[in-house]
């Protein structure tokens, strides 16, 4: 799952990102209204996060913006504004969800999870393919009931090629998935966790191949 925070709070945002990252969520960030309308319209995220005190204005501002350019990304609203008038306000704006401050990062987490399920097409937390399930709410890959070891990266890498079983994933997309704009990444380090991820699927006869589509993307299905 790929995030875009929108707060001007250093500590909010340093909280956010540990606790996120803990959960294998990519997080990109920026401060300001202008720097995340831009950040939304050139790159694919599966969540906004909102604050609405912002430095350029309310932070609610920028929802009809997306949804004039016909962007459906889900957005969460995080503010301290918790009245019931600012809720409405929220909710009427067009955001999709609102959690005032201060708040339980579990609930937060929980809040994204069914944010990220009607965004999609995936029903339930958990998937199956091949021999292997996957839970999406605890990120957690198992076969035959075995947890694998996976690293945070093969995680993100796993679940961005579920969410799009037997469909090929374009490499650009699959970046976006695995790789927030802060990260200094090598021009081979997508092809690295890839190969990883592939070759622990096989050790443990998963029943799944990741295959290359040479200069185009990859394609997750059954190894038959």
């Amino acid at each position: 799952m790929r995030v875009l925070l929108v707060e001007d709070e250093p500590e909010m945002v340093s909280a956010l990102r540990d606790a996120l990252r803990r959960h294998q969520i990519l997080l990109d960030h920026t401060a300001n209204l202008y720097e995340a309308e831009a950040m939304a319209s050139s790159s694919s995220f599966d969540i906004i996060i909102l604050d609405r005190q912002l430095p350029d204005g309310d932070g609610l501002g920028l929802v009809p913006k997306l949804r004039a350019k016909k962007n459906p990304v889900p957005v969460l609203v995080l503010t301290a504004r918790g009245d019931i008038a600012d809720r409405v306000e929220g909710l009427d704006y067009g955001s999709d969800d609102y959690l005032t401050k201060p708040f339980a990062i579990e609930e937060l987490l929980a809040r994204l999870r069914a944010l990220a399920r009607r965004g999609g097409d995936l029903q339930s937390d958990i998937v199956k393919a091949g021999r292997l399930s996957f839970d999406f709410g605890k990120r957690d890959a198992r076969v035959d009931g075995v947890s694998l070891d996976l690293t945070r990266r093969e995680i993100l890498v796993l679940e961005a090629l579920l969410r799009n079983f037997g469909r090929m994933v374009p490499r650009n997309s699959l970046m976006e998935s695995v790789f927030s704009m802060d990260d200094e990444v090598q021009p081979n380090a997508l092809d690295l966790q890839v190969s990883r991820l592939r070759r622990k699927l096989s050790a443990a006869t998963s029943g799944l191949a990741v295959n290359v589509v040479r200069g185009v993307g990859y394609l997750l299905q059954e190894d038959l």
